[in-house]
């Protein structure tokens, strides 16, 4: 959420920000019920003054044995004028808060401005893109060839954009999911979580998936509950309404959860295998720290997440969002692109981003620089480290074998009990 004081000093300027994320006069509602407000308390007050000036004349005038009937009559109605006026403005500032719901972060001035994902800056390549002596197979042919992926017994289950992992394929994934977090816990010390797949509606709202992203969510009929989009969700909100010391920062978080999302609005976009599911697993990687160091912790972030690319050998860009690209909630983000050769290009397998305060506006995290300061709230950031089921893909397509089979990368040897090749025998 945005801040309301910041836009009330300086409505030009967040307009202009606004305008480079697509949205015109987004919050001249706004600019209009928040100048009502302030004229509306402006006469609470004038009412209220009154009625106490009124208030002793009226004991002063019983003091003098006169009939102070007709004032108190006055003070009364001035009072029940004042109730209608705070009735008012409460209804106003209900209104403020849902519009500033729904206004997404300004974009940073190093974010590049532009409509889509056609405006997005190439920052960097890692790798280079396998070229095969054979026609190479997709991930949704060379799974099922191998029987470590079934779609159509998943459909059975679950309806379409589901699948079920077989054999070594739920060995892979499972072994993916360790080595994520043994590399992300050992080298890159962020601590472990495993929190609840299920979280309350504020929660969501506090991340910004809520009230704007209702249709891509899945509830839990009859509760104010939803399954998890992202870890993103709960390792954020384990800080909402708190207020933390200077030495409990920076947090760095980790965990493994499966995600769940219902995909509104991207029918026909990567619907063949198992690049965008309903369902899908992620280890994910969240900080929480001090304002002044949110953009070198952006940095070091997307750099843990690209580390466990570079150990599985998958070759991969990163990509500077551009405003009309990056999420919600965001500030600036960082997307790796892992290579797929089925696509013939890259395709996103993490988001790195930085929300400064918007996401701590709203669930109300915040921390004291020390003990005798007044709190200022935290600057959060969010990342995939990584997605596991397009790491599972990628693995799929860049490390196949002619023969059908798949090589196992070095690195997670290991986790499978020392196996080199994934066959279909």
């Amino acid at each position: 959420m945005l801040d309301a004081k910041y836009i009330r000093a300086n409505p030009q300027a967040v307009d202009a920000a606004l305008q480079k994320r697509g949205l015109s006069g987004a919050l001249d509602k706004f600019l209009g019920l928040d100048e009502t407000r302030r004229s509306l308390l402006t006469r609470v007050e004038e009412l209220k003054n009154f009625r106490n000036t009124a208030s002793q004349q009226v004991g002063k005038l019983k003091k003098e044995g006169q009939n102070p009937a007709e004032l108190m009559e006055k003070v009364r109605q001035t009072g029940q004028d004042i109730k209608e006026l705070d009735d008012e403005i409460a209804a106003i500032e209900q209104e403020i808060d849902r519009i500033l719901l729904g206004v997404p972060n300004l974009p940073h001035k190093s974010v590049p401005v532009g409509p889509d994902e056609n405006s997005n800056v190439e920052i960097r390549r890692w790798g280079e893109p396998r070229r095969f002596d054979f026609e190479p197979l997709a991930h949704w042919d060379i799974g099922p060839n191998l029987d470590i992926l079934d779609f159509e017994r998943a459909a059975k289950l679950s309806g379409a954009r589901f699948t079920v992992y077989k054999g070594w394929g739920a060995r892979l994934e499972r072994a993916v999911i360790n080595f994520f977090l043994d590399i992300h816990v050992n080298r890159h010390h962020y601590q472990e979580i495993l929190p609840p797949f299920m979280v309350t509606a504020d929660c969501m709202q506090g991340t910004g998936q809520l009230p704007k992203f209702a249709e891509d969510m899945f509830k839990v009929e009859g509760r104010e509950m939803y399954l998890i989009p992202t870890a993103e969700v709960p390792l954020t909100n384990l800080y909402r309404e708190e207020i933390l010391e200077a030495g409990q920062l920076p947090a760095y978080l980790t965990a493994y959860t499966p995600c769940f999302r219902a995909e509104a609005g991207s029918h026909g976009r990567d619907t063949r295998g198992i690049i965008r599911l309903h369902q899908f697993n992620k280890v994910e990687l969240v900080k929480i720290v001090e304002p002044e160091k949110s953009y070198e912790e952006l940095e070091k972030l997307t750099a843990d997440a690209e580390e466990v690319l570079q150990l599985l050998g998958l070759p991969y860009r990163v990509v500077l969002l551009s405003t009309g690209d990056m999420g919600f909630s965001s500030a600036k983000t960082y997307d790796l692109e892992v290579w797929m050769p089925s696509y013939g290009e890259y395709k996103e397998i993490s988001s790195c981003s930085n929300c400064e305060d918007f996401q701590a506006r709203r669930a109300n995290i915040r921390y004291r620089p020390d003990p005798k300061a007044k709190p200022r709230f935290v600057h959060t950031l969010n990342g995939s480290g990584v997605a596991i089921d397009r790491t599972v893909a990628a693995i799929l397509e860049n490390y196949q074998q002619e023969d059908g089979a798949v090589e196992v990368p070095e690195a997670l040897r290991p986790y499978l009990g020392g196996l080199k090749v994934i066959t279909s025998r």
